[in-house]
């Protein structure tokens, strides 16, 4: 047999295609270091050495393995250390980032609370947080300078009130988003919050959905309000020609630095199996997910590969054993949804929503508002999406007196466009991966802007949302607010080193969902922050059309009026 030549050449084996590390198809080995992690110990153990040896051996007692991964399946991160700015983030090892205390996420699936667990949850932020108590955009409470001394006791004050932190941060099924006018609003079509609770029941801390790829978020709601577009699996509310009242299923969305909107997979969900296809499309993701890299281990990356119809029949003919029913797509709201204000409910009574600045709220002020709604007759506050508080079921002669006190208190019902459209994470105060300060400035860009642009804020038909991001991983959906702000370092005028942002124009949910437009090569410094929402704002409203929204202005206007 003649050997190889260069006329006759010998084959080549084809290259073996690299795994991701999809359990489904045999790769189950760990393949990054929070793979190792899961694999070495199931994080749900933690919680008995929380409570058994770090409670009473300290912070220096806690294993690294425990503090920096494992810990976060019960809602626990290691904060900030004072006094680090944004320029080192990157360069410093995690332990040169720890303080020496924690901030601590309580899950409120779908923003539910009584008066008498905002209470609770109000007692333990002047007890153990420092008075620190912030409303998260995924309807939590964030507590910070949590000692680790007093986890056990925060969690038995919680769970005494029948509240938890349980999987409400790690590789996990996280908070459940929900409708804050669940059951009373009128234009809803079905209310989700019986799904929300039964998946809540069956599967929040079941060690079989308690090591997935990466973090997984859900939506639930008869309405259009929970930013259904960029969750990884959202229901929204839908009426079936045929079947009548129930949810629209959407899967694949998600923002960070790849952001993507959801996929319908055009099937129709009556409330009562919302849990088993929650169930399925979770089990779809654990199994497929990519474990391999973690920068692509959401499922919207899975979604984008298979597309929607095969992600349909995998979860149709693999988990749940039969076919769904095809069903129409939601309507959508000419404008958004936030609950700001008063407005009637379906039995007579009043729901009443008032707004922070970017969720910064803390324990006294919490326990007045629950004061004050318990004075009103109510009995019943949820948190939403947008950092607001709603207290429901006011009596109309109570109205007047609640608005009032919840304005006392910084509360308002009747915001300005800028307090209530403006959105912040947690920021360099407290953030790890933050490298500019956030909650400070959304305060001072708020209250600069009710002066500057008083003059003009009655022309606003809409508000236009401001939103503020310390890092790149848009906890505040940046690519989804009318002006998205990235935070970095840039250099100014001098040539030095500060704070700033890069900008993202023109995003939204509804109507306008998409992602905003990024100015090539712009970047605002934040000390000539409110100059550039002033200069922008004002020349949308000189140069939009009639009924013109701010993100269709910004996609015909030229880049020399944006920046």
């Amino acid at each position: 047999m003649a050997s190889p030549t260069r006329e006759t050449p010998a084959k080549s084996r084809p290259r073996q295609k690299r795994g991701e590390g999809q359990w489904a198809l045999g790769y189950r080995e760990p393949l990054n270091p929070n793979e190792r992690s899961k694999k070495d110990d199931n994080p749900l153990n933690a919680r008995a050495r929380i409570e058994n040896i770090y409670a009473h051996g300290g912070f220096d007692s806690i294993d690294p393995g425990d503090l920096r991964g494992r810990f976060r399946w019960f809602g626990l991160y290691t904060q900030r250390k004072e006094g680090i700015d944004g320029g080192r983030t990157a360069t410093l090892e995690p332990e040169e980032l720890d303080a020496r205390y924690f901030m601590m996420r309580v899950r409120l699936d779908g923003g539910l609370l009584t008066t008498q667990q905002l209470a609770v949850l109000a007692e333990i932020s002047q007890t153990h947080a420092r008075g620190t108590a912030d409303i998260t955009d995924r309807q939590n409470i964030q507590y910070h300078w949590i000692r680790i001394e007093d986890v056990p006791t925060i969690w038995q004050k919680l769970e005494n009130a029948g509240m938890t932190t349980m999987e409400a941060c790690g590789d996990s099924p996280r908070v459940i988003l929900g409708s804050p006018v669940a059951g009373i609003a009128a234009d809803e079509i079905i209310d989700g919050t019986p799904a929300i609770e039964e998946i809540k029941r069956r599967y929040i801390g079941d060690p079989q959905y308690a090591n997935l790829p990466r973090k997984f978020k859900t939506a639930v709601s008869g309405q259009s309000d929970v930013a259904h577009e960029i969750h990884d699996v959202a229901f929204v509310g839908v009426n079936h020609p045929e079947h009548g009242p129930g949810f629209d299923v959407w899967v694949g969305g998600g923002l960070s630095t790849n952001p993507m909107i959801g996929q319908r997979l055009g099937a129709w969900v009556p409330r009562d199996e919302v849990p088993d296809v929650w169930e399925g499309v979770i089990s779809v993701f654990r199994d497929y997910g990519y474990r391999r890299l973690r920068s692509r281990a959401r499922i919207k990356f899975l979604v984008k590969d298979w597309g929607a119809a095969k992600f349909r029949e995998i979860l149709e003919e693999k988990y749940l054993k039969r076919p769904l029913l095809d069903g129409p797509a939601p309507a959508v709201p000419a404008t958004p949804i936030d609950h700001v204000g008063v407005h009637k409910q379906i039995d007579g009574k009043f729901y009443v929503g008032a707004a922070p600045v970017a969720g910064r709220v803390n324990g006294e002020t919490l326990l007045a508002v629950a004061k004050a709604a318990e004075r009103a007759g109510s009995e019943r506050v949820r948190l939403t999406p947008q950092q607001k508080l709603v207290v429901l079921d006011v009596p109309e002669s109570e109205v007047p007196g609640l608005e009032t006190e919840l304005t006392e208190l910084g509360l308002h019902t009747k915001p300005s466009p800028w307090r209530r459209s403006v959105m912040a994470c947690t920021g360099l105060e407290f953030c790890k991966l933050a490298i500019v300060e956030t909650k400070a400035r959304a305060l001072a860009l708020v209250t600069d802007l009710e002066k500057r642009l008083a003059d003009v804020q009655g022309g606003l038909d809409n508000p236009v949302s401001v939103h503020l991001n310390g890092c790149p991983n848009s906890c505040a959906r940046i690519q989804t607010a009318d002006i998205g702000l990235k935070g970095q370092i840039v250099t100014d005028a001098d040539g030095r080193q500060v704070e700033g942002f890069q900008v993202h124009l023109g995003g939204g949910l509804g109507l306008d969902a998409g992602f905003g437009r990024k100015l090539r090569g712009h970047k605002v410094v934040a000390d000539e922050l409110v100059d550039y929402v002033e200069r922008v704002v004002r020349a949308y409203l000189d140069g939009r059309e009639p009924g013109e929204r701010f993100a269709q202005w910004v996609g015909r206007a030229d880049e020399s009026v944006l920046q």
